[in-house]
């Protein structure tokens, strides 16, 4: 048995010696979502320059067939073919982001298809939709696209259906003349089906040896490459190896960064193979698999259970390491992305150890006992129990991901080496303590019955992560989860009828995550003050803040939980006016969070002043992205949010005494606010305290939402205020007012051409009762929507890409000059008495699909009957 083992052990020391990175870097968390192959149409920086200078030549080539298809009028799709790690999306990426490409096409969309060629999906995707319905989603992907010229781009495509594809065809041809759909494909059977309007498919070159070279030595060689004519014959030979694929360059590159000597360097490359059409480079990966050190190769095989391109959060996967042993519970550093092929690696190396099971001939084809079981798959809620029944006692994960199907509770008495379970809408839970003693993560989000936790949860010492938000009903937590003394992560965010937090919370002082922490009123219940000794990391949203007294406040020491990134505070309950306003005033100074906050919430404070740390200049101005102030009725003081240079996102809602947004000041900008929302301000009057002298800037806004604010009689406008400046940045700005009673005139341009607002691409205005006139609209607006503007009688601008209108109760308005409208899709008047003749040239109206008028007595209807098909 000894020499057994011993050799065990020589064989698994051969497979864990090195391999560093290959995108499965260790990195500081940056982003909270992880996917396998999710791609978009952003490009990485450290991509951009060897790209661009590599493929150059083929960029022009496809950039010019892409122009000069508006000539030869149908839809064009040109598949972009080649093996795995060519860098096709990269090359698609560079070609999608060209300027000369952004400007000839008016709609641009990227979509990750993959092995799921779901059409549904897709057109959701395309039109940025989260519509359930098969045949909804369909249609209003035909609308998306009716008139448009568009470029759509569908990445890693594996579909050879014909009749899959002729269904999306159908849709996909609404667009406008010269439209145009590039693919990526590894699958030459793939690209014959979907071309169409060109000779054939593009057979994506392989990247030259000078630039294979160049990425190796970049990677290997961080900081200076040493001067060694062996160092660069192997790296010739080592670019041999690659044969053209930049991904198995960047996997040598990464592999060799850690090798210090010249030994280990031609060990590399005894060890590797030359890739070829069969194998295509997944030896190099392989390779790059067996070089990384033992744990991080159970954390990478461990992802081969989830399908290519699932969504999974990183801190998730992180916890399931951490509930297999893989990392040590104090892990705190996330993974890169990784590449579809290493999926195939992982694949390979756990073979039958995980099952994955997304749709019915998965159900068919498991039949063999595994360890880990992935199921994303809506009809298996019936079968779930017979499965488990089949299994092996050694199981060891169980995800059913699927949030809208009841299942019943499964029999888990078999099953005692559970180590993580998720479990989503069941009436009962399975919790027997005696069967789940390994647990290390349960995740019963998304529960829509759960109003009670089983007290049995507190005796699952082990457990590190206990997800239960969303779960609507949740009223309690387990009385004793004191005793929890490994929990980590306790995530009850979305859990709104929730009443109070266990006592004795502060001694589970190995938690990093609470995400909702409700303080009630009994003295059973856990107050803020047991967050002192509890390093928080992420979020965290207090509620129920008027149970909570001044020293109670203090003693959370919010000041000291600098990994928090997000902070709520929120009052639920009034009292006597007087008392309430001193305790909260009292309660939110004594909340003084960390300058590094990164958002903060403050919800139905009715204190009159804000506290002293909200208008410390030097605590948030560099940090603070997005504030929100919510039914702060009674405050009068307030911090001067222009000096908050990092602010993006700024809401102001039910703040009944605030009257303009700026200080007295010559010059007032807000260099990176990107979203205003102002709602049910009932004293705000002027965006600056002095209006008409004063300037206001917004270089980079996208979306300003205005409602119910009675009193403001003009928007920001020129020479006042300069809006967009329509960088390559800023794709669209939405603009919405309802209830600006006092509004009388608004213009988005000083003058004709010259606009103020160049991405603007919805204006929706409603019940603004003095409002008179709508002056120069860009050419950029897409929907415009007016209701119930009694005085409003002009509307001017030049809309060629107008797509729907619809206008109201605007009695006075005048027949406008919005020019051809050759998008405009649908249009709809009522009670516009005044209104004599419809905008546009009716002979242009070539999108038009349906029009409702009503209560329009002047308007002759019998030209536009004419038109419509």
């Amino acid at each position: 048995m000894s020499k057994k083992l011993s050799k065990v052990v020589r064989t698994m020391d051969v497979l864990v010696r090195q391999m560093n990175d290959i995108g499965f870097t260790q990195r500081q968390q940056v982003t909270p979502s992880m996917q396998w192959r999710q791609t978009d149409s952003i490009m990485i920086d450290s991509d951009k320059d060897i790209v661009s200078r590599s493929r150059n030549e083929e960029k022009e080539k496809i950039i010019k067939i892409l122009v000069e298809q508006e000539g030869n009028g149908g839809l064009m799709v040109l598949p972009i073919v080649g093996m795995g790690g060519l860098g096709k999306t990269t090359f698609v990426q560079l070609i999608y982001n060209e300027p000369l490409v952004k400007e000839h096409f008016s709609l641009q969309r990227w979509c990750c298809v993959s092995d799921d060629f779901d059409i549904g999906n897709i057109a959701r995707n395309i039109c940025h939709s989260q519509e359930k319905n098969h045949e909804k989603a369909l249609q209003d992907l035909q609308k998306e696209l009716s008139g448009q010229r568009y470029l759509i781009v569908l990445d890693d495509v594996w579909n050879r259906d014909a009749d899959k594809w002729g269904k999306l065809l159908t849709c996909l041809k609404q667009g406008g003349r010269g439209s145009t759909i590039l693919t990526t494909t590894r699958d030459a059977e793939v690209a014959r089906v979907m071309t169409m309007g060109v000779p054939g498919a593009y057979n994506l070159e392989k990247l030259g040896n000078k630039y294979m070279k160049e990425i190796i030595q970049s990677r290997a060689f961080r900081v200076q490459k040493p001067n060694s004519d062996e160092l660069d014959v192997i790296v010739d030979k080592i670019v041999d190896r690659c044969v053209g694929s930049p991904l198995a360059a960047k996997a040598f590159g990464s592999m060799l960064s850690t090798k210090t000597s010249m030994q280990e360097w031609k060990d590399i490359l005894v060890k590797s193979n030359i890739c070829n059409e069969k194998t295509e480079i997944l030896p190099i990966l392989k390779l790059s698999y067996d070089d990384l050190p033992p744990h991080m190769k159970q954390c990478f095989a461990f992802c081969a259970l989830f399908p290519k391109d699932y969504p999974i959060n990183v801190e998730r996967l992180i916890q399931l390491w951490m509930a297999h042993d893989f990392i040590p519970a104090r892990e705190e550093d996330n993974p890169d992305m990784i590449h579809d092929l290493m999926h195939d690696v992982a694949l390979s190396v756990m073979g039958k150890e995980c099952a994955t099971i997304v749709n019915m001939p998965d159900m068919k084809s498991f039949i063999n006992p595994t360890r880990h079981l992935f199921i994303s798959y809506r009809e298996i809620h019936t079968h779930l129990d017979g499965m488990l029944k089949k299994q092996s006692p050694t199981l060891q994960a169980l995800l059913y991901t699927d949030p809208y199907t009841y299942v019943s509770p499964p029999r888990l008495s078999k099953h005692n080496s559970l180590r993580a379970m998720q479990l989503c809408r069941l009436r009962k839970l399975p919790i027997r303590p005696r069967h789940l003693q390994y647990i290390r993560y349960l995740n019963f989000s998304n529960n829509w019955w759960i109003k009670k936790l089983p007290e049995e949860i507190s005796l699952l010492y082990n457990l590190l992560t206990m997800d239960v938000s969303d779960c609507d009903s949740l009223c309690r937590l387990p009385n004793a989860m004191k005793y929890m003394k490994n929990l980590r992560h306790i995530y009850t965010g979305g859990c709104e009828s929730l009443e109070c937090m266990p006592p004795d919370l502060g001694q589970l002082t190995s938690l990093q995550t609470l995400t909702f922490f409700v303080v009630g009123s009994s003295s059973s219940c856990s107050n803020v003050s047991e967050l002192e000794n509890i390093n928080l990391v992420g979020e965290l949203e207090l509620t129920g803040l008027e149970n909570v007294m001044e020293a109670q406040a203090k003693a959370a020491s919010l000041g000291s939980k600098e990994r928090l990134t997000h902070l709520s505070l929120e009052w639920n309950s009034g009292g006597p006016e007087e008392l309430v306003q001193d305790c909260h005033a009292r309660v939110l100074d004594a909340l003084k969070p960390h300058g590094g906050l990164e958002m903060l919430r403050i919800v139905n404070y009715k204190g009159r002043g804000a506290p002293t740390w909200m208008k410390e200049l030097s605590l948030f101005q560099q940090h603070l992205t997005e504030l929100h102030l919510v039914g702060c009725t009674s405050c009068t003081d307030f911090p001067e949010f222009s000096h908050l240079r990092a602010l993006q996102i700024l809401h102001l809602i039910k703040v009944d005494k605030l009257q303009s947004m700026c200080s007295k000041m010559a010059y007032v900008e807000f260099p990176a606010l990107k979203k205003l929302q102002l709602h049910d301000l009932e004293s705000f009057e002027s965006w600056v305290a002095t209006p008409g002298k004063e300037e206001l800037s917004f270089p980079v806004l996208e979306e300003i939402d205005i409602r119910n604010c009675p009193k403001l009689t003009s928007l920001p406008g020129p020479p006042k205020c300069l809006w967009g400046r329509g960088t390559g940045d800023t794709e669209s700005i939405n603009l919405q007012v309802e209830h600006g009673n006092d509004l009388t005139s608004t213009s988005v341009s000083e003058k004709p051409g010259n606009n103020y607002l160049p991405c603007l691409d919805t204006l929706f205005i409603m019940g603004s009762d003095k409002l008179a006139m709508l002056r120069n609209l860009p050419p950029s607006l897409k929907n415009l929507s007016i209701y119930h503007c009694p005085e409003l009688r002009s509307i001017s601008g030049n809309l060629d890409q107008l797509v729907d209108v619809s206008i109201g109760g605007c009695n006075k308005l005048d027949s406008p000059d919005w020019g051809n409208l050759p998008a405009l899709e649908d249009f709809g008047l009522l009670n516009c008495k005044r209104l004599t003749s419809l905008p546009g040239n009716l002979g242009n109206y070539s999108a038009l699909r349906r029009v409702l008028v009503k209560y329009c007595p002047a308007i002759n209807m019998k030209p536009l009957y004419k038109h419509l098909p």
